[in-house]
């Protein structure tokens, strides 16, 4: 392993592991960023992220908070969540991650079920926001806004202040908590089953395990690897493996403005690693496919071309496939369209890491094919996350890969992936049935997932013991428990929930006739009228109604798109089965038109 690279038995804590780099390396680049005000890109060293962390340290000793309580971060990425997660893991606080743009409801459920003390916001509307969803906040001793509140702009809360006024004259050395490696690090919201978001409690050992068992997936070099930034820090994959694995291997993390401004921060930043979720992937899939519409036809030959030729490479560098003649047009091939379509992404990709849902075969052969080191993983918030990863050397697209080092796997009752290792989660937070269901009786993690191991080790998934909705950006969300609080309403007689591996949920509804004729008339619509079911009015009606059924699940468990019909579905018809359930294939089939008629034109 290069030397640049910080050892596991080097660092016991997060904390640590920053100490540990800092002391190597002060002066090194670690953080970029853009600056609004200056409208530059801003560079931070190891010693001036220390330095913040110690203001911060002092800021958090003044409010009293005893080792263990809780810090809520609701950032966007970017240095100060680095600085609020070392400050506090520093002083042996626990930080609970939020998305900034989950829904106020869903983010006081979690600031109360966690009794966090602290919480950092990026502006005063967010957090009036959550003020104006009415729940009861009192818990909180303290928001700090990271934006300064204008003096036009006094907080109406007493607890409310700007980040400048709470550091102001602040300063200290580096603390650092004398703790155990298994202490309770972080509390790591997701969905669950019952609708309500359950926190995972995950160690010091458990994240740290996880970040230098996945830095072992790769041969390193010499020169420091460079880091966009762009997930959300409160998704785990990008806080392990975006955060702490770059502090292991002293690397520059730069962070994207947007996602919109992707393509050029791409271009400006030139990284060497990119993470993300498919979605992003498809995204820069769907702009050269729609490029190449407006192509020759003999450039959309030479982009296939390069394609399949790149991809014959590929197999036989793995040693699937024999030498082709073929492979001789790759070096023109590379030079007339695979380098130039790389260039957009930076021109110096050396590794493009794709988790948290599946990625179309077609999308990964080419970007593969166009000489992309793309590997495919698997993990979950319980894992800390990374369980299984490809390797550029041992690379099976179609798989999740092998395991990581130190992590055992194994296919348990129906199929199911289970795993064990320092990665696992010590449980959730106040909810023991939860924690006891998720752990075999010898003590495996189970993922919920049905997958296969071939004699290789690689891994497959082949469905899901729950019907667990895994969108495009890796969020899960439970279909059934959502599908069974929308027919609470009475409007409602079957609901089917839709979004695998899509950008966003949406919903077939079949509604009841009766009610339909009432609410139509309600909203001045005549209910027989054929284009009913398409008036502006009624769908806004329609979706307010399911919305109010899904106030009590996360944020990102909202339907975006609807399609309604006054036709049920039986088992004389086939869409149900013999003991009522809806059999799903059969009804994505018959509605597979109004289904790519809700994904049409969608963007990230």
């Amino acid at each position: 392993m290069d030397s640049k690279i910080i050892a596991r038995d080097e660092v016991t804590t997060i904390p640590s592991l920053f100490r540990e780099r800092l002391r190597r390396a002060p002066d090194q680049i670690a953080y970029c960023q853009y600056d609004i005000a200056s409208q530059e890109w801003c560079s931070s060293s190891w010693q001036q992220m220390a330095n913040e962390v110690t203001r911060w340290q002092a800021g958090f000793a003044k409010e009293n908070l005893q080792p263990g309580d809780r810090v809520a971060l609701m950032l966007k990425n970017g240095r100060e969540w680095v600085v609020c997660d070392q400050a506090a893991l520093g002083m042996g606080l626990v930080t609970v991650p939020l998305y900034v743009e989950d829904r106020p409801d869903n983010v006081a459920y979690i600031i109360n079920h966690a009794e966090v003390k602290l919480l950092f916001v990026q502006d005063k509307p967010q957090w009036k926001r959550l003020l104006d969803s009415g729940a009861d906040l009192g818990g909180l001793k303290r928001i700090i806004s990271i934006n300064r509140i204008s003096e036009d702009d006094e907080p109406d809360d007493p607890r409310l202040e700007s980040l400048s006024d709470w550091l102001f004259g602040l300063h200290g050395e580096l603390q650092a908590h004398d703790q155990d490696a298994d202490a309770l690090a972080s509390i790591v919201y997701t969905s669950g089953t019952t609708g309500r978001s359950k926190g995972v409690m995950l160690t010091h050992r458990n994240m740290l395990s996880n970040a230098y068992e996945a830095l072992q997936c790769n041969q390193w070099g010499e020169d420091q690897e460079v880091f966009l930034s762009f997930l959300p820090l409160s998704h785990m994959l990008e806080r392990t493996a975006g955060y702490y694995m770059p502090i292991f291997l002293g690397a520059q993390v730069a962070y994207a403005r947007s996602i919109p401004q992707l393509g050029d921060d791409l271009l400006k930043i030139r990284p060497t690693i990119l993470i993300s979720v498919p979605r992003i992937y498809e995204r820069v899939y769907g702009k050269i496919q729609d490029g190449l519409k407006k192509k020759s036809s003999l450039a959309r030959k030479l982009f296939h071309s390069a394609v399949n030729v790149g991809w014959k490479k590929f197999e036989y560098e793995q040693g699937r496939c024999g030498w082709s003649p073929s492979l001789l047009a790759w070096p023109l091939l590379n030079k007339l369209v695979a380098s130039k379509v790389l260039e957009k992404l930076g021109g110096r990709m050396e590794l493009a890491i794709c988790g948290g849902a599946a990625l179309s075969p077609e999308v990964a052969r080419t970007f593969i094919g166009l000489g992309l080191t793309l590997l495919q993983g698997y993990g979950l918030t319980e894992s800390s996350p990374v369980v299984s990863v490809n390797r550029p050397e041992d690379n099976v697209p179609s798989s999740i890969g092998l395991a990581l080092p130190g992590i055992d796997v194994r296919i348990g009752e129906h199929d199911e992936l289970q795993c064990r290792s320092e990665c696992s989660m010590q449980g959730y937070w106040k909810n023991e049935q939860a924690t006891h269901d998720s752990f075999t009786a010898d003590g495996w993690l189970r993922t919920g997932d049905k997958a296969r191991i071939d004699d290789d080790g690689h891994l497959y998934i082949t469905g899901r013991l729950k019907d667990i909705i895994v969108l495009a950006n890796g969020e899960k969300v439970p279909p059934n428990d959502m599908e069974m609080a929308i027919s609470l309403d009475s409007l409602f007689e079957q609901v089917m929930i839709i979004g695998e591996a899509r950008p966003y949920l949406s919903a077939l509804l079949v509604l009841d006739p009766d009610r339909w004729a009432d609410f139509a008339q309600e909203h001045g619509i005549h209910p027989e009228a054929t284009d009913a079911f398409n008036q502006k009015v009624i769908v806004r009606g329609v979706l307010e109604r399911v919305g109010a059924r899904l106030k009590d699940f996360p944020g990102y468990a909202q339907i975006r798109k609807i399609t309604m019909t006054l036709e049920p579905w039986t088992v004389d018809n086939g869409l149900l089965t013999p003991t009522l359930k809806v059999k799903r294939p059969k009804v994505m089939e018959k509605f597979s038109e109004q289904v790519d008629a809700m994904y049409k034109g969608h963007s990230l």
